[in-house]
């Protein structure tokens, strides 16, 4: 079993959500939202680190995945978000954690079967998956939806790895195949 802390980062609010991994199957931990209340965007970036350190030591997670940076229209937009994630990565990284990215598209796909689904899908999505008793708030929805995708993605990729060990040599999951040559 492994502990999953999935992120949506942002430089007002960012989203966390954790959940525990077994196989296929999903257990909800916690979520919520950092919300800093500091109102130059350095000290909100020292903010959003010191809550998830802070997290981080108390639910103790194996692994970390975040959302990808996407362009926004608006460039400074962009340029906070991406500073909110390296706040984000780095409060992983100082306690040795696998950080694993994925998009917006591939985090959607996974949890609700369309890469473009809207927030209120996600919300239901992870409501319905994780058998909550209600749904939860849009940042932190979006946060499990990370984490989630991510325990998808690992469980296939075990998969994936198990099947590869166990192929014969020259069998149809081989990396190098002969070919036969004709005169």
């Amino acid at each position: 079993m492994a502990r999953v802390l999935g992120i949506d980062p942002g430089s007002r609010t960012t989203g966390y959500g954790l959940v525990d991994v077994d196989g296929s199957k999903l257990k909800y931990v916690a979520c919520g939202c950092i919300t800093p209340q500091a109102e130059t965007l350095g000290h909100r970036l020292g903010a959003i680190y010191a809550e998830l350190a802070e997290l981080i030591s108390e639910f103790k997670p194996h692994e970390f995945a975040i959302e990808q940076v996407f362009m926004h229209r608006n460039a400074q937009s962009a340029l906070k978000l991406g500073q909110a994630r390296g706040a984000a990565i780095v409060a992983a990284a100082n306690r040795d954690l696998p950080i694993y990215e994925y998009s917006a598209t591939q985090i959607k796909k996974a949890t609700t079967g369309r890469g473009h689904a809207g927030k209120n899908q996600v919300q239901h999505m992870m409501q319905a998956l994780l058998r909550l008793q209600s749904e939860p708030r849009s940042d932190a929805a979006d946060a499990l939806a990370v984490a989630v995708a991510h325990g998808h993605h690992r469980n296939t990729t075990l998969v994936m790895q198990a099947n590869h060990a166990f192929s014969p040599v020259g069998g149809p999951n081989s990396r190098s195949r002969r070919r036969r040559r004709t005169p």
